[in-house]
């Protein structure tokens, strides 16, 4: 699991250069990232790791990262995303 000052990094590190990607990704580390299993976390680590473009290809559903792992971890972070939505 990923320690106080890690976790704390990884939200750091969620901000993005993307509006896309800071709205998907930042609600999802504060919230859902604490929560998650060790081997989950240090996927979200990995994802992180990959470039704006890649990532926001995935996240729209224009195509995937072709690792598994990688595949799961966005569809968790979507799949929060679509229930933490606030109707208006």
């Amino acid at each position: 699991m990923l320690n106080e000052t890690e976790l704390k990094r990884q939200i750091w590190h969620s901000r993005r250069g993307m509006l896309e990607l800071d709205v998907l990704l930042g609600p999802f580390a504060a919230n859902v990232l604490p929560l998650i299993s060790a081997q989950e976390q240090q996927t979200y680590v990995r994802l992180l790791g990959q470039q704006d473009p890649e990532l926001f290809t995935w996240f729209m559903g224009h195509g995937t990262s072709g690792d598994a792992d990688l595949d799961a971890m966005v569809k968790l972070v979507k799949d929060y995303a679509k229930s933490s939505q606030v109707s208006a």
